[in-house]
């Protein structure tokens, strides 16, 4: 079996309110998965289904071959929540080695998990003195306690420093490479644009677009930037030839153009030859892809 999580035209309604409509996606092995969508849009709704904490009302569910919730998937699947809490009077070390022990596992394991999460320094302080970030971290070791095949993680790097942010993704890196699946959802939208494989986007409780950066890109066909620097003293010049430039203080020209002007476009500006100092193409950034998927949604 090579995917984790398998959800066919998922719906669940809450009395007059459909949280989920008719949702479908599989999640496979090694694939590290964004879920975005704004506040109510059925992030949280689909991660408890898939831990088994709420029923559905329709569709299917399998969670590495299983029910959600069963014996055999909790076995199998890991949960970081926004807010992790725990005993603030135990040390980190002492509340590894407690859910190492509830898990059957050897306590003996704690220290190398802190380690992994950057906490090996802190193991022995009690949890009451760590900042969010650290606490964060604790959260983040249960998580791979029993190597699970699938992550389910919300807004994960919540509280974490930019250094800590980096490191926790290279984690997840090394995570998808062993194997493992990972579910996230995660309001930073340039965080996952760079360190996720694709990206799902929830509107309104429907599945508004999926795949890819580089597809959604496609499917969005959003205008491209173009960021042109003008070589010394013909600012002038460059502005004359494109009219519909915006010039920014430091003289560069920023034009914008539809995806099948892109390379017409680049053409033009090539020719100028020693014109131009300088070109940067500027592609459609996740933030303007999300935002035109769950406009269109809503519309």
């Amino acid at each position: 079996m090579t995917s984790t999580l398998q959800i066919s035209r998922l719906t669940k309604r809450f009395q007059s309110v459909e949280a989920l409509k008719e949702v479908s996606l599989t999640l496979e092995l090694g694939k590290r998965v964004a879920l975005l969508g704004h506040n109510g849009a059925g992030k949280s709704t689909m991660m408890k289904i898939i831990l088994g904490l709420i029923p559905f009302d329709s569709g299917s569910v399998a969670v590495c071959g299983a029910a959600p919730g069963s014996a055999e998937a909790r076995a199998q699947v890991a949960y970081l929540p926004e807010n992790a809490s725990f005993h603030p009077a135990l040390t980190g070390e002492e509340q590894i080695r407690y859910y190492l022990s509830l898990r059957g596992e050897s306590p003996k394991l704690a220290m190398g998990l802190l380690e992994r999460v950057g906490l090996a320094d802190a193991a022995r302080r009690r949890i009451g003195t760590y900042s969010k970030g650290m606490r964060q971290r604790v959260g983040l070791a249960q998580t791979l306690i029993g190597k699970p095949r699938l992550l389910v993680l919300d807004e994960p790097t919540s509280g974490l420093d930019p250094v800590s942010r980096r490191d926790f993704y290279d984690l997840l890196d090394g995570l998808a490479a062993e194997g493992a699946a990972i579910l996230l959802s995660s309001h930073v939208l340039t965080e996952v644009e760079a360190r996720t494989d694709r990206i799902l986007i929830l509107s309104e409780g429907r599945l508004a677009a999926e795949g890819t950066l580089a597809e959604l890109r496609r499917q969005a066909a959003l205008p491209v930037g173009l960021l042109v620097t003008p070589a010394a003293g013909n600012e002038i010049v460059l502005a004359g030839v494109f009219p519909e430039a915006v010039r920014a203080d430091d003289g560069r020209l920023r034009l914008l153009c539809e995806q099948p002007e892109k390379l017409p476009l680049l053409s033009r500006i090539a020719a100028l030859d020693g014109q131009v100092a300088d070109l940067d193409v500027i592609p459609p950034s996740l933030e303007d892809i999300y935002a035109h998927f769950s406009r269109r949604a809503g519309q």
